[in-house]
């Protein structure tokens, strides 16, 4: 804006007048007592305004300030027939979202469904979850496609692609908040697709069918797939389901990057790559717009030119944009804010569940609680593809995988959330510690059956066959297989077991953590027992467990959301 727009009370930005609220907290949008608001989000004109094309209005001659120009949402108010010379308050709340979603505010009903018409959704079926919890922890599957849309966008991807799956990302956000994972999924990963049930335009249902042994990008795009073919690929090939997907294509890079006023990113070496057309010098740089999407498209400027060194490029650069998501420079300028709502908005197309915007709302404002600190960058681990003499694809590597998977759908962190933890012991530690003291039973009154519930096979008769020949846990049984897999050994009891579920504990080194009051089952004799669950924890049988103990695999140039990385 020039300074002659500026001088005139038409033409100020009505980001310029928000107010931070000592006793709220929040930001206020102060507004003159007669300044007129549309229902509907208009464009902010520069220099004089125009009652018709070719007609300039001519200066208003009264007394009183000239209206402010509209604000974008509010609703439109009668002037007010007594005199008032208080100011009106607007409250706007922010949220923001990791990656490709950052803010999804709230600054007036109106507003709200204006940014909502800029998100577009698809219907996945059972591919996903209905709803979103705020309580539960969650999968969300980020989607960067090469489908050309928007303007400028003509020389990049393939032309006439469908959209493919190219840059996959499955987050998965604790329960607790404490931490979160970003596994990135090679698009050149050898899987298969399975039969897709897709919704059509005229809401009829077509399914696909899948393929075998092909590329992971193809799980969107060909033969009609969408985003929901993808979750479901996601499914069957590490095990974990997706509960949404957000997919975005070349213009959120550029939009959103722009929105924050650039984001930081470092290289060992100068870069001139012709391919992407990125030039960068050595150190530290600031990209946005059309260089920071050279920046994550590039492939043969670092490491061995190929698409898991670009992954890793992409990761080192979602965790600065999330840092200057979440810097105060960002959350403190009101007009970012709306910038990165309107960008956030338009580039993303998400699952029918939640396709609103209090819903995204909901969900950055559970992923702002996770510390960048405790945010885990990884990629799946693989092998390049042994059925190929040329290398161009790769396959899981089963030997370190599964286990990758498992903690994930276990809900188990790849950092150690210390801080998280010692917090969580201060209030626990009373109760829990209580768990575990008082009258201990013998071992011959201890009654208990044992399910293995993710350790290794025949866990259970083993450990069974050393309460009985060890510990003199006559009264135990084999039950089986639990319903589901858990990341650590429990032990529940009812409250009338206290004594037996002590003595266990110490027998088997289970911590107060592990025990869980709860109610008794009745084993194979109708008589009241407890449960012990083998967890993906336990060691052996005979060997004291510490449930708050799992080996972490070893993840090749994993990283956290908090570190400056250099690409090289």
């Amino acid at each position: 804006m020039d300074a002659q727009g500026r001088g005139r009370a038409d033409d100020v930005d009505p980001a310029d007048q928000w107010v931070l609220n000592p006793r709220t907290g929040e930001y206020e949008l102060r507004l003159s007592p007669s300044a007129p608001q549309s229902s509907v989000p208009e464009p902010r004109t520069e220099g004089r305004r125009t009652a018709a094309p070719g007609r300039e209005v001519p200066p208003q001659r009264r007394r009183r300030p000239a209206p402010e120009e509209p604000v974008p949402g509010r609703r439109g108010r009668r002037p007010e027939k007594k005199k008032s010379r208080g100011k009106r308050v607007l409250l706007w709340t922010g949220g923001t979202m990791a990656f490709v979603v950052l803010v999804a505010g709230a600054g007036g009903y109106i507003y709200l469904k204006h940014l909502e018409g800029n998100v577009s959704t698809t219907d996945v079926g059972n591919a996903g979850s209905s709803s979103f919890s705020k309580d539960e922890a969650f999968n969300i599957l980020i989607i960067g496609t090469d489908k050309r849309t928007g303007e400028g966008n003509e020389g990049y991807g393939d032309k006439g692609s469908a959209g493919h799956a190219d840059t996959n990302i499955l987050l998965h956000v604790a329960k607790d908040r404490s931490n979160a994972t970003a596994l990135s999924i090679p698009r050149d990963l050898i899987v298969d697709i399975p039969d897709c049930e897709t919704v059509q335009e005229d809401k009829t249902t077509k399914v696909v069918p899948g393929s075998s042994g092909v590329r992971f990008n193809q799980s969107l795009g060909d033969l009609g797939r969408d985003a929901g073919c993808t979750m479901r690929t996601v499914t069957e090939t590490t095990g974990i389901k997706p509960d949404h997907f957000m997919m975005a294509d070349f213009n959120a890079v550029k939009t959103l990057t722009s929105a924050v006023g650039g984001v930081d990113v470092c290289v060992d070496h100068a870069v001139d790559d012709p391919k992407s057309h990125l030039q960068l010098p050595a150190g530290e740089s600031t990209v946005e717009g059309e260089q920071a999407l050279a920046f994550v498209r590039t492939r043969h400027a670092f490491g061995n030119e190929g698409d898991l060194d670009r992954i890793k490029v992409q990761q080192q650069f979602l965790g600065s944009l999330m840092r200057k998501m979440a810097s105060g420079d960002t959350l403190t300028s009101p007009t970012k804010l709306v910038k990165l709502a309107e960008a956030a908005t338009k580039a993303l197309t998400v699952d029918s569940a939640i396709g609103n915007v209090g819903t995204l709302k909901d969900v950055a404002l559970e992923l702002k609680k996770v510390p960048p600190k405790n945010i885990t960058f990884a990629t799946v681990p693989v092998l390049d593809n042994p059925a190929e003499k040329v290398k161009a694809t790769v396959v899981v590597n089963e030997a370190k995988a599964p286990q990758v998977f498992e903690m994930i759908k276990n809900d188990v962190s790849f950092t150690e959330v210390e801080q998280k933890k010692k917090d969580k012991r201060k209030k626990e530690d009373a109760a829990v510690a209580a768990r575990l003291e008082g009258a201990k039973s013998e071992p011959s009154e201890i009654r208990v059956r044992v399910l293995n519930g993710g350790a290794a096979t025949g866990s259970a008769q083993q450990e069974l066959n050393y309460l009985q020949t060890r510990a003199g846990v006559a009264k135990s049984e084999n039950a089986g297989n639990a319903p589901a897999d858990v990341a650590k050994t429990t032990l529940e009891y009812a409250p009338d077991q206290a004594d037996q579920a002590r003595a266990l504990a110490e027998i088997l080194g289970l911590s107060g953590a592990a025990m869980k009051p709860g109610k008794s089952v009745t084993n194979s004799q109708g008589l009241p027992t407890m449960t012990l669950t083998l967890g993906k924890d336990f060691k052996g049988a005979g060997v004291k467990l510490d449930a708050a103990s799992i080996e972490k695999p070893d993840l090749d140039n994993a990283s956290t959301a908090d570190q400056k990385l250099c690409a090289s």
